[in-house]
């Protein structure tokens, strides 16, 4: 029993796949939650899956190195950087990974939040947390959001994504999203459907093989499609 989640999409590096959307209207950039279900398919130095850039500026949530790592970047100074001491190799593997980022907590160790498979990450080989109140660049209208690459150009992501959901307004950790199997333990995903997205808030669940980066969160915030066809539509999921 439980959810069923039908489809993720492929992305093949090879192929420069992407998502792309550019944002009508800023959204809160202090206060957002990015959750989605990723499962490799190689080993590079550096695999985007979710950010924006324009310029020197960038945000990111890519494996670097299999680390994972999440970054605002700004003409060649780091915001915020966090980047695990755990590796991440496996690729037969779904991980859900969740980023929960509020810059308006007290606490540094508060303004950026991983979780994998529903535990909270805690050892970091760089944690560099944005000062309370920064104004970080996802959500910001003047820079195009991607998925499954940086700028549309480089870093490709290879492997299959589903259930990408972006939650504006609100810093969520994985229960709103997942929940632990009674019976093995194993994190699985739940119906995010009723979930509140907010301005610039989307959930692409790769359910249209015609338009596979639409968003059905009830926003309307689609994503453009690049070199992904209907055949990129995949069975294979979380």
């Amino acid at each position: 029993g439980g959810y069923e989640v039908a489809n993720s999409l492929r992305f093949n590096d090879g192929s420069s796949d992407y998502l792309n959307r550019t944002l009508g209207s800023d959204g809160n950039r202090q206060k957002w939650t990015w959750s989605g279900w990723v499962k490799r398919g190689t080993f590079v130095a550096s695999q985007m899956i979710f950010g924006c850039k324009s310029g020197d500026i960038s945000a990111s949530l890519n494996f670097r190195d299999d680390q994972l790592r999440f970054f605002d970047y700004d003409d060649g100074a780091f915001g915020s950087q966090l980047k695990t001491n755990r590796l991440f190799r496996d690729v037969s593997a779904w991980y859900h990974i969740v980023v929960a980022y509020d810059t308006t907590q007290g606490t540094a160790a508060n303004r950026i939040k991983f979780y994998v498979n529903g535990v909270q990450e805690t050892s970091f080989a760089t944690s560099t947390y944005p000062s309370e109140d920064f104004n970080g660049y996802i959500n910001e209208s003047d820079y195009t959001h991607y998925v499954g690459s940086e700028d549309g150009s480089e870093n490709f992501f290879d492997g299959y994504i589903a259930e990408v959901c972006f939650i504006n307004d609100q810093q969520l950790d994985p229960t709103s999203f997942g929940e632990f199997d009674e019976d093995s333990g194993i994190f699985k995903p739940i119906d995010v459907s009723g979930l509140t997205f907010g301005t610039n808030g989307f959930y692409l669940n790769m359910a249209s093989s015609t338009e596979l980066g639409t968003d059905v969160s009830g926003n309307s915030n689609t994503f453009a499609e690049t070199n992904l066809t209907a055949i990129d539509q995949s069975t294979d999921t979380c």
